[in-house]
This record gives structure tokens, C-alpha cells and sequence, in this order.
């Protein structure tokens, strides 16, 4: 429904947390903004792949990967994120937040939770019914099963935002779909 992307969303959370003890020294801000991004991602990223059946992203064609889930590129950026976090953006942040009133502070907050709430459960929703989608198809031609699930992805706008947040579940339906036209053909093989 809207650009928000949870991981993001909590790491910073947990960066600002649990970094801003350490906010003396640099280096080890640094250090464990990798630490904790890198871990939040691999972690997000296998429970995806469990629940929804699909890689959301890969890094494997990049070096320095751990099974593709994660990479010291993205790791190293992440601390440097960490670093602009803990020491520029949530000071400004902070300060900004005491000078509005309370009782506004409060309704925006709660506001702010409601339209990320709708957000994730309608995200989570249009995620399982595109996996479900795939998992019905049971033709023999590739070309019609693009077909139908192009149809299912252009047809609602919600569809699209997953797609063009997770670029690399594209690549995962048409997996599927060359598994699924696979499979299909062994069965016809065997009768």
C-alpha cells in the first residue's frame, strides 16, 4: 500500500536504541550498525523465503556474500547509514519531536501505527495471494502462464508496489513458472 519497507524501518529503530550508547566512539558504531543491519537481513531474508517460497533478493553474484543473502557491499554502506543515523539524523530528529505538543505527538504516533499496521497486513495479504496464484497455475504453456500472472501483477496497484519493492521475486515467479512447465511435462512423460 505505501513505500514503507519494515526491515529498513527496524533496523534504524534498533540502531538508535541500542547504538546510541556507544555514540563516543565511531569506529564501534560503525562496526555494530553492520553487525546488527546484516543480521536483521539475513534473517528477514530467510524467513521470507520460508514463508513466502520465494528469494526476495540475492546477492550471490556479488563477492564477499553469505549465501547470498546478505554482502559486505550493502554491510559496509549499512554501517555508514548507522553512523549518519546515530550522529545526524536522529538528534535532528529528536529535537524536532520535543517541540511539538504532546497530545499531537501522540495522535500522529498512533496514526502513524494504524497506517503501518494496514500497510504490513494488506502487503502480507497480496504476497500470499500471488504465491497462491502461481501455486493454481497448471498449464502446459509458459507463455499463458506469463500471461495469467502479468494479469494478476498489472491489475492491482498493490500487486505492483510488492513487485517493484522486491525486484527479485519477479525472477522467482518465472522460476516457478519454468518449474511448474517442468513438472508438468514429466507428468505428461509418465502417463
Amino acid at each position: 500500500m505505501g513505500p514503507y519497507c519494515p526491515i529498513y524501518g527496524y533496523s534504524s529503530i534498533i540502531m538508535i536504541f541500542y547504538l546510541e550508547r556507544y555514540k563516543d566512539n565511531i569506529i564501534t558504531v560503525f562496526l555494530l550498525a553492520v553487525i546488527v543491519c546484516s543480521f536483521t537481513e539475513y534473517i528477514v531474508s530467510y524467513i521470507m523465503e520460508k514463508l513466502f517460497a520465494a528469494r526476495w533478493w540475492d546477492y550471490s553474484n556479488r563477492k564477499f556474500n553469505i549465501n547470498g543473502r546478505i554482502c559486505l557491499t550493502n554491510a559496509f554502506f549499512f554501517g555508514i547509514l548507522g553512523v549518519i543515523l546515530v550522529y545526524i539524523i536522529n538528534p535532528i530528529i529528536s529535537k524536532s519531536l520535543l517541540l511539538i505538543n504532546n497530545k499531537i505527538l501522540h495522535i500522529l504516533a498512533i496514526s502513524l501505527l494504524i497506517l503501518f499496521t494496514i500497510d504490513f497486513i494488506t502487503s502480507l495479504g497480496i504476497t500470499y495471494k500471488l504465491k497462491n496464484s502461481i501455486k493454481k497455475l497448471k498449464k502446459d504453456n509458459t507463455e499463458e502462464i506469463a500471461s495469467k500472472i502479468k494479469k494478476i501483477v498489472e491489475n492491482k496497484v498493490l500487486n505492483r508496489r510488492i513487485l517493484k519493492a522486491f525486484p527479485y521475486f519477479k525472477i522467482n515467479l518465472l522460476s516457478k513458472i519454468n518449474i511448474l512447465k517442468e513438472n508438468i511435462k514429466e507428468r505428461k512423460k509418465a502417463k
